[in-house]
């Protein structure tokens, strides 16, 4: 899958360790809502238990810039993925986060959005995909925002971390407005 600024490959266990160092960086655990440190251990099991069911469809976001590939490999700068996929109702949950600090506010996350929200309504056939964020995670929100996703009003819920308690918002987009934004672009 390409966007102008990233193309996305699915993840494997070979991105452990990257996805590991990753997801333990204080700027990205700070904005989670699990943040606990990721262990390789972990991560294998998010991959047996989650990942190859099918339950969660996670990918690699690498940056289109001619240094994307270098010596074959991809030049990785963090993950997306859809999780908690319910096939039935047409379902998942949307998260994201950005791991190389030097890739943040260039609009790889965006991208990288529209690119898993096409994967999930395209590939997946759902019917909505919905997002918790940290209310304080501006920077996320526009993002979000520039990706489709709205604000579902009067749901929020509080969480304890370890910076306090901080309010949960949540976002969604459904397969209409999705539709709606591609035929815009389309035009």
């Amino acid at each position: 899958m390409r966007e102008d600024k990233v193309y996305l490959r699915p993840m494997t266990a070979a991105d452990t360790a990257k996805i590991v160092t990753w997801r333990n960086k204080e700027f990205v655990r700070k904005n989670f809502i699990y943040q606990k440190l990721f262990t390789e251990e972990g991560h294998m099991a998010w991959i047996r238990e989650q990942v190859e069911p099918g339950r969660v469809v996670q990918f690699i976001i690498c940056v289109k810039d001619g240094k994307a590939v270098q010596g074959g490999k991809d030049r990785g700068i963090g993950s997306v993925y859809l999780r908690d996929i319910d096939r039935v109702a047409g379902t998942a949950e949307y998260g994201v986060f950005i791991g190389e600090e030097e890739a943040l506010g260039r609009g790889y996350g965006t991208a990288a959005a529209k690119l898993a929200l096409d994967y999930g309504f395209e590939t997946l056939r759902l019917q909505k995909i919905f997002l918790r964020f940290l209310e304080d995670n501006i920077g996320a929100r526009k993002s979000y925002e520039k990706a489709g996703f709205r604000m579902i009003k009067d749901r929020r819920e509080s969480v304890m971390l370890e910076q306090g308690a901080r309010e949960v918002l949540f976002m969604e987009i459904g397969r209409a407005e999705w539709e709606m934004i591609q035929g815009g672009e389309k035009v």
